[in-house]
C-alpha cells in the first residue's frame, strides 16, 4: 500500500502523473432526466456487492454496497443522497407477535389496502422506534410515572431522548398487563420510513450503479440485540442477488464547485462517502481545481476506509493534501478538527483563493467541533474577531462555499 505522508504534516502531496495516471478528459454533460422512481414508488434495485470495510478487531462494522440501477433510467450527481425503504428485524416482529397473542395471518385493514399482520409489523410501520402516539397512549393507559410526567411537560426534546434506544416492545412491556388489539396498536405507530445515504460513487465513474458506506448499528438493551432498522438488515438478511426497494434524493446543496475551483472536504468516518464520489468524478471531468481530504476515525490498521482508493489518489496526484487523524492511535485523541487547526495558515490561503468546503458526517458533535475550528481559523489567520469570522463563515455559507451534510 502507497503509505501517505504522516497525518498533520501538511505536505502537498500532488505528484505529475505519469502517462499510466487514470485520464481525467471531461465527457460530454448528460441533461438530468425526470425519474419515475420515488419515494411513494421506489424502484426494486439489485444488491451486487455487500462486504465489510473495516478491518478485523474494529469497534465498528462499516460496509461497502453496491446497487445495481438496471434499466431503471435513474440518475443522480455527486452529493446526491439514496433512500432505502428498509424491512423490520423479523426476530422482533415475532417477539410483538407472542406479545399481542396474535399469530401473525390475521388481516388488516386501513386506506391503503389489505395485509397480514406480520406482513404489517414487518414492511409497514416502525416497530424499532416507538412514535409518541403510541407513548402517549400507553401513559394513559398504565399511569407509568415517568412517562407520563414526560408527556404531561409537552416536552418533546425530552420525550426523544427517553424513547431512543427503546422499541415498541419496550412501551409494551412497561406494563405486563396492559393489552392492545392489532388495529388499535397499528394506529398508534408510525409509518416505517425509508433510510437515507450518502452516495459514495460518480455516475460517470461507476455507470448503472449506486455505492453506499453504511456502519452497521448494533447494541444491548434489558438482554436484547438491537440494531439500526436498516443496517441490520442490510448486514444481516441481505446478500448479492437480493432487491432493495430505493430512490435518489437530489441534495442540490451539496454539489462539486466549478472544475478550477480547489476543493476542501472533510469527511471523519463513514463521511467519508460523498467525497469518495467527488473524488472519482474530479478524476473522470478533467477538473483541475485543487483537492484536500481531511479523514479521520479510531485506528488506521482497521478503520482507514477506501484506504486503497485514497492513497491511489494521492499517487495519482488527484489529491493535493491529505490529513489523516486516528483519534485512538496515540495516548492523546487526535481529530479532524485539530488537523485543521494545525494547517490554519494553508487553510485559510485555500479560502482566499476560492476554495469550497464540504463537511459531512456526525451532527451531534463532529460537525459542531469542525465549524469552530474553521471560524477560529478565520480569526486567527484573517486577523479579525469573532464578530468578523463569524461574517466571513456566513458569507462562504452564502456563496454556496461552505456546506455540510450531517446526519
Amino acid at each position: 500500500m502507497y503509505d501517505a505522508a504522516p497525518a498533520g504534516t501538511g505536505t502537498p502531496l500532488r505528484t505529475t502523473p505519469d502517462e499510466s495516471s487514470t485520464s481525467r478528459t471531461a465527457p460530454a454533460r448528460r441533461k438530468p432526466v425526470r425519474s419515475p422512481w420515488n419515494r411513494r414508488n421506489p424502484y426494486p434495485a439489485t444488491i451486487l456487492t455487500n462486504t465489510v470495510l473495516s478491518g478485523p478487531g474494529s469497534a465498528k462494522e462499516v460496509r461497502h454496497l453496491e446497487i445495481s440501477l438496471g434499466d431503471s433510467g435513474i440518475t443522480y450527481e455527486p452529493g446526491d443522497g439514496i433512500g432505502i425503504t428498509p424491512v423490520n428485524d423479523p426476530a422482533l416482529v415475532d417477539l410483538l407477535l407472542e406479545r399481542l397473542g396474535a399469530a401473525g395471518d390475521e388481516i388488516i385493514a386501513d386506506r391503503k389496502g389489505t395485509y397480514s399482520l406480520r406482513e404489517s409489523l414487518a414492511t409497514r410501520y416502525e416497530i424499532g422506534c416507538p412514535s409518541k402516539y403510541l407513548a402517549k397512549a400507553v401513559a394513559e393507559r398504565t399511569g407509568h410515572e415517568q412517562l407520563t410526567r414526560l408527556i404531561e411537560a409537552g416536552d418533546a426534546q425530552a420525550l426523544d431522548t427517553w424513547l431512543r434506544g427503546r422499541d415498541v416492545l419496550d412501551l409494551l412491556n412497561i406494563d405486563p398487563t396492559l393489552t392492545f388489539a392489532p388495529e388499535e396498536l397499528l394506529e398508534e405507530l408510525s409509518p416505517l420510513a425509508h433510510r437515507e445515504y450518502s452516495i459514495s460513487s460518480s455516475p460517470t465513474v461507476h455507470a448503472g450503479t449506486v455505492h453506499i458506506t453504511m456502519a452497521t448499528v448494533r447494541y444491548v438493551a434489558d438482554d436484547r440485540e438491537r440494531g439500526g432498522v436498516c443496517s441490520t438488515h442490510f448486514a444481516d438478511r441481505c446478500a448479492p442477488g437480493d432487491t432493495v426497494n430505493v430512490f435518489i434524493t437530489p441534495n442540490k446543496t451539496f454539489r462539486l464547485p466549478d472544475d478550477e475551483a480547489p476543493a476542501i472536504m472533510i469527511g471523519p468516518g463513514t463521511g467519508i462517502a460523498p467525497f469518495c464520489g467527488f473524488l472519482h468524478h474530479r478524476a473522470a471531468t478533467g477538473s483541475t481545481g485543487s483537492n484536500w481530504l481531511f479523514f479521520g476515525d479510531q485506528h488506521r490498521d482497521t478503520d482507514y476506509l477506501y484506504a486503497d482508493e485514497i492513497d491511489r489518489f494521492v499517487t495519482d496526484g488527484l489529491l493535493d493534501r491529505l490529513d489523516l487523524a486516528f483519534s485512538r492511535d496515540q495516548d492523546h485523541k487526535v481529530y479532524v478538527q485539530d488537523r485543521m487547526r494545525e494547517n490554519g495558515a494553508d487553510l485559510f490561503a485555500w479560502l482566499e483563493k476560492g476554495a469550497h468546503v464540504y463537511v459531512c458526517g456526525d451532527a451531534a458533535t463532529m460537525a459542531g467541533d469542525v465549524d469552530a475550528a474553521l471560524h477560529e481559523i478565520v480569526a486567527q489567520h484573517g486577523g479579525v474577531d469573532s464578530d468578523g469570522a463569524r461574517d466571513y463563515v456566513d458569507a462562504l455559507r452564502a456563496a454556496g462555499r461552505y456546506a455540510r451534510d450531517v446526519y
